[in-house]
């Protein structure tokens, strides 16, 4: 690993535990073991290192909540084992995310203090709620959901169910409430099936 990748692994997990505005330079001069001059040879600003993070951390949430997806046929499936592996391969991932799920706890850092970082921030939701909504609307056209489902709601329903396990999983690190809240999701849509 490089220096520059270096830094962008530890401003991760800094920026995971911390927050952003809370982690200073110093912070990530010593989590990396470098100087300045090491840190400003790869970066100009820190908001420009905030961007090769989102960009690292985005890479990461697709390897682990995508990952066999393109294994799974039915649509409303895919949407599940998205839950499942968001569930286990993502939040309970203390490697990268010691803190919890970055991008939620970007997200309400940044709104306020940083609103053209947390826009960034909000394309990946926008990506994520677009994604399950044409995963549902497939799954209502094959016949895997009811005819009467409103997938724009179920969509937004476990969007906000997945927010929510964040921030408790974040706050409590239980892997029980964790299970049983991606549990919940799971069993909801199980309820929506034909």
């Amino acid at each position: 690993m490089d220096l520059k990748e270096k830094i962008v692994i530890e401003s991760l997990k800094l920026f995971s535990l911390k927050g952003f505005l809370n982690t200073s330079i110093h912070d990530i001069l010593e989590a990396a073991n470098t100087s300045k001059g090491g840190f400003y040879n790869h970066f100009e600003t820190k908001e420009e290192l905030f961007f090769a993070v989102l960009s690292e951390a985005k890479r990461i949430w697709r390897g682990a909540t995508l990952a066999g997806l393109d294994q799974v046929e039915k649509p409303v499936e895919k949407v599940k084992k998205l839950l499942e592996n968001y569930r286990d391969r993502y939040l309970k991932d203390k490697t990268n995310f010691p803190g919890g799920c970055i991008f939620v706890a970007l997200s309400v850092e940044l709104d306020d203090q940083k609103p053209a970082l947390s826009r960034e921030l909000n394309k990946g939701f926008s990506g994520l709620k677009a994604m399950i909504k044409k995963l549902l609307d497939q799954g209502k056209k094959s016949g895997e959901l009811k005819r009467d489902v409103d997938t724009k709601a179920v969509t937004e329903m476990i969007f906000a169910g997945m927010l929510g396990a964040s921030v408790i999983y974040g706050m409590e690190k239980s892997n029980a409430s964790l299970d049983q809240t991606i549990g919940s999701l799971i069993e909801y849509l199980d309820k929506l099936a034909l």
